[in-house]
């Protein structure tokens, strides 16, 4: 028993520290669903030749504008790219982790 509330307490204190800092969980985020092909930190490659690193997006995009794309829904034209939609918090929290790499 003592250690189930020992896993729930340390459960609840990491969540906490997400909600705390958005750019964490959007860098969270960026590494589950579009690592395998985009670079998404300040340095690196991308996977896929056709992807563009995160790094740069602010170059092409309004960052600010571009949460409110992730919200609605964002495709592209590639066909190996799926179609992603996030809720507005963790579509903040990617907009919080790109603002931490653009170059």
């Amino acid at each position: 028993m003592r250690q189930i509330v020992f896993f729930l307490a340390f459960l609840a204190f990491g969540l906490a520290a997400q909600a705390q800092d958005p750019a964490r969980h959007g860098r969270i985020l960026l590494k589950e669903y579009c690592a395998s092909c985009h670079a998404i930190g300040k340095t690196g490659k991308s996977r896929h030749v056709g992807a563009p690193p995160f790094r740069t997006l602010g170059r092409s995009f309004d960052l600010d504008q571009f949460a409110r794309v992730l919200e609605r829904g964002i495709s592209s034209g590639h066909p190996d790219m799926p179609e992603f939609k996030f809720n507005e918090e963790d579509a903040l929290a990617v907009r919080a982790y790109l603002r931490t790499i653009q170059q």
